[in-house]
This record gives structure tokens, C-alpha cells and sequence, in this order.
């Protein structure tokens, strides 16, 4: 039998009575905040779930949320703000998607997530947010990112190798896929960093030292082709009859100066448009909308004023 919450979802009469009953489940206002979420957090993980009537996937998650909480005995808590009503902690928070849960503790902001996810990812930030993580975790986390970076799933692979680095900060398997994740993006300079911050003791570990390896000879190769490419062009400039001429570099002006290239406002995170053959003309409108750059994850930095800290990041091609 299903009745509705005071949240007005769809739930089971099991699960509303051993969640909302047992107090570990409830809804909360602004103005209960304080007593309902920060003063808790002190003793123990509190969740909040910013939702609204109207939203499609609050509904799905809500049910999916209440169950993992009250699955997990008493390790963490839910409280349950509709935003529509209590607009004034997601206001302070810059929440602007919603379903998004924080996780608070010691009265502070400590990890979130956007958007319903699957109730076994629920259950995974429940334990990790309450330390209940086992290596066992971390292994499954591991094994389902590599199937997906096999799969060429990039976003879900950074995904949980970013989760299981969360879990586990000293992973070497974990750092190891961070920087494959890196690199599969052709951003060698940070997958480098990423092998660079690894613990001393782990830097040997057979996943890192692969890792490096395969950067070293990509590095060798991309070098030997430079040097026969010079090698080219310096035998074909000894028989060049003008050889002996000077000429401005490509992109330089016969004063050394670099000249200035147009470019779009959004270049740095959209390809060149190379089907324009003119630069934009002053004061056009760009091509590309600025605003449809990848949006970007949540961040618990946007709301300095009550410290929260930064989520679990996912790097996306």
C-alpha cells in the first residue's frame, strides 16, 4: 500500500513508518533549520534534500533517498525542504537545479549531489559521507569505472574513479584512472599533475608506473617526429634559393609584434569555427551562445558564507 508523505510523495506505509517514525526522516522549513540540520550534524550526518512539488525527478528521488537513509540504520539523517515554500537556505546555498542534496556535519556543508540518482549511488554517498566505506567499496567503484572507460564512457569513468578517490585518497588504481581519464581527454598536463600528487609511497605502484610509461614513450614519439620534420625542413631550405632571405615568422609582423587573432568570447570552451573564412566583424554577435558551455557541476564553493566544501568532480570529453 502506498500513502503520501508530508511531502506529499508517494511512499510505502513501511517506509514512512520506520523512516519518519523512527525521526529520521522528516520535513524541515527555514526557520527550523537550525534545530532541524545544523545542531543534529553535530552527533551525526544530516542530508538535505532541496525539492519541490512540481519537479518530476524530486519525486523519483525522494522515495529512492528516504529508503537508503532509513537502510542504513541510523547513520545519517533526512531532512526535506520544498524550496517553493522555504526558498531562503537554497537561496544562501545558490542552489539552481533541483533535486540537490547536502550532506551536512559538525554544522557544516559537506558533500552533495545533483539530480535522482540510482539508489545504490544513494547508498554509496550515505556510507561514504558516515565513514561506513570498506575496501570492498572502493574495489567495486574501481572495477565498474574501468568497464565504462572501456566502454569509451569517459564522464561516467571519471565519475566513479573521482568517487572512489573520495573513499580511498591514497588509491593507486583510482589515481591511475584519473589520469587515463586525463589523458583519453588529451590533457596531458594534468594527467602528469595527477601522477605527480600521488603519495611517494604509492608513485611505483605497477598502475601509476604504467600510467607514466605510456605519457614517456608518446613523448619520445611526438619528439622524434619533431626532430624529422626539422630535419625536412632544414634540408629543403638548403636548396631553396631563397634561403638566404629573412621573412616574419607565421603570425608575427616584420617588427617581431604577434598580431592579435579574433577571438570568439566562448573559444576556450568550444572548437574554432573552421567553416568562417573572415574574422567576425567588430561588434557582431557571437556564432555560439556563451551561455550553452558545459554546464558546470555542483559546487559547494558557491555558497562561501556557510563553508561548504566541494563536491565529488567528473571530468566529461
Amino acid at each position: 500500500m502506498e500513502i503520501l508523505g508530508a511531502n506529499g510523495q508517494a511512499q510505502s506505509a513501511g517506509d514512512l513508518n520506520s523512516g519518519i517514525h523512527a525521526g529520521l526522516v522528516k520535513d524541515g522549513t527555514d526557520q527550523s533549520f537550525l534545530e532541524d540540520v545544523i545542531e543534529p550534524s553535530k552527533e551525526l550526518p544530516v542530508l538535505v534534500d532541496f525539492w519541490t512539488p512540481w519537479c518530476g525527478p524530486c519525486r523519483q528521488l525522494g522515495p529512492a533517498i528516504e529508503r537508503a537513509v532509513t537502510s542504513a540504520d541510523g547513520a545519517v539523517r533526512l531532512v526535506k525542504i520544498n524550496i517553493d515554500e522555504n526558498p531562503g537556505i537554497a537561496g544562501q546555498l545558490r542552489i539552481q537545479s533541483i533535486p540537490a542534496v547536502i550532506a551536512f556535519k559538525d554544522g557544516q556543508p559537506l558533500d552533495g549531489f545533483m539530480g535522482a540518482l540510482p539508489e545504490s549511488q544513494i547508498k554509496e554517498f550515505i556510507k561514504r559521507i558516515s565513514g561506513q566505506v570498506s575496501s570492498e567499496d572502493v574495489d567495486a567503484l574501481i572495477e565498474r569505472a574501468e568497464q565504462a572507460l572501456g566502454g569509451g564512457d569517459l564522464g561516467g569513468a571519471a565519475q566513479d574513479f573521482a568517487t572512489a578517490l573520495q573513499m580511498d585518497p591514497e588509491r593507486p588504481e583510482a589515481i591511475a584512472g584519473m589520469a587515463r581519464i586525463h589523458l583519453a581527454g588529451g590533457d596531458a598536463a594534468q594527467a602528469k599533475a595527477i601522477l605527480d600528487g600521488a603519495p611517494d609511497a604509492k608513485k611505483s605502484h605497477p598502475a601509476i608506473a604504467a600510467v607514466r610509461a605510456s605519457m614517456e614513450l608518446a613523448g619520445e614519439v611526438e619528439g622524434a617526429g619533431d626532430l624529422a620534420d626539422a630535419e625536412a625542413r632544414a634540408a629543403k631550405a638548403s636548396s631553396d634559393p631563397q634561403a638566404t632571405r629573412c621573412s616574419p615568422p607565421s603570425g608575427r609582423t616584420k617588427t617581431g609584434m604577434r598580431r592579435r587573432r579574433a577571438s570568439c568570447c566562448c573559444a576556450s570552451s568550444t572548437p574554432r569555427d573552421r567553416t568562417r573564412t573572415s574574422p567576425r566583424p567588430a561588434g557582431a554577435s557571437c556564432p555560439r551562445s556563451c551561455s550553452a558551455r558545459r554546464p558546470a557541476l555542483f559546487s559547494p564553493l558557491a555558497a562561501p558564507s556557510l563553508g561548504l566544501i566541494a563536491a565529488a568532480q567528473s571530468v566529461r570529453p
